[in-house]
């Protein structure tokens, strides 16, 4: 993969707030992290069409306003209602009849023939699905939620992706952005019982990227997990690199990947181990007084300027 920098690299000091990290390099800023204690492809969407979304209004649930998909109930009036909405109700919510097993084959049939926008068309995105592929591609949509991309935190936040920095500003204000491609994260105390998360937030080539340092305790020893994700979708992601060392006078570690999309988490990369892990005795090869440095570089992929 050819990867290249804009501009020379800069260093960061990063200096203690409960669990710390703290920065050894020359021309160095001051700035606090934060640490939490822890806790097969769907077809390809189509552009939507005046007449196929006159034709998608007919499904519209009452309620909720999704569509009605197959298997599609009614009341003994003919009104539909969606499946999650039903679960709901005791009677239809438009005529008050009574609700039951009945199936709406005439609209069924129709179904097959129609192309569904996605739920989350009123937040920009322009696919439209058979219906038996719209639920698949609404658990991937970039254009879904997001939530607080904080680890260990119990925080509930939903929202979208231009407005992640502002809650994490004003809701996580421990957090603090550090500025360069180059930077240097150094986590204290990583001998302290427990699961802990070490947070900074990383920001060059106009966007954010989130640093995190995980332990777990897994028996019989504790592992750590460092990796780097964007605060942006997976295609913007796709367009860097960003690699963490660990370095001491006789021996160096090194992990390099694409950064995950905060879509993704933290938790769901660590499940399958697509970052950094090392165990306790490893870190202590490279830890110095109980304070572990992890360099952090970010680069673009060569092409995606």
């Amino acid at each position: 993969m050819s990867i290249e920098s804009c501009s020379a690299p800069t260093a960061a000091t990063v200096s203690p707030m409960a669990l710390s990290t703290t920065g050894v390099a020359s021309n160095a800023t001051t700035a606090t992290a934060t640490s939490v204690t822890a806790s097969n492809a769907a077809p390809a969407p189509s552009r939507p069409d005046a007449s196929q979304m006159d034709l998608a209004s007919l499904f519209e649930c009452p309620v909720c306003t999704d569509f009605a998909l197959p298997p599609i109930l009614q009341c003994q009036s003919g009104h539909i209602v969606c499946a999650t909405c039903r679960a709901k109700l005791s009677s239809c919510p438009t005529c008050r009849g009574t609700l039951e097993n009945i199936r709406n084959l005439a609209l069924e049939k129709l179904a097959a023939s129609v192309l569904f926008p996605c739920k989350y068309s009123v937040t920009g995105c322009t696919g439209t699905f058979h219906h038996s592929a719209k639920a698949e591609h609404e658990a991937v949509c970039e254009y879904r939620p997001y939530s607080c991309p904080c680890p260990g935190a119990s925080c509930k936040w939903l929202g979208q992706l231009d407005q992640v920095m502002s809650h994490l500003m004003q809701s996580h204000k421990s957090i603090t952005t550090l500025q360069g491609e180059d930077i240097v994260f150094l986590a204290t105390d990583i001998t302290l019982p427990g699961a802990v998360d070490w947070v900074m937030m990383q920001s060059c080539f106009g966007h954010h990227f989130m640093l995190v340092l995980e332990k777990q305790d897994r028996l019989p020893d504790q592992l750590f997990f460092a990796l780097v994700l964007l605060i942006g979708t997976k295609k913007q992601a796709d367009n860097f690199v960003y690699r963490l060392d660990l370095t001491a006078p006789t021996r160096r570690l090194t992990w390099e990947a694409t950064p995950h999309s905060i879509h993704d988490g933290v938790q769901a990369a660590i499940t399958i181990s697509d970052c950094l892990v090392f165990d306790s005795n490893t870190a202590q090869l490279f830890a110095e007084n109980g304070s572990l440095g992890i360099n952090v570089t970010i680069s673009k992929v060569r092409g995606s300027w």
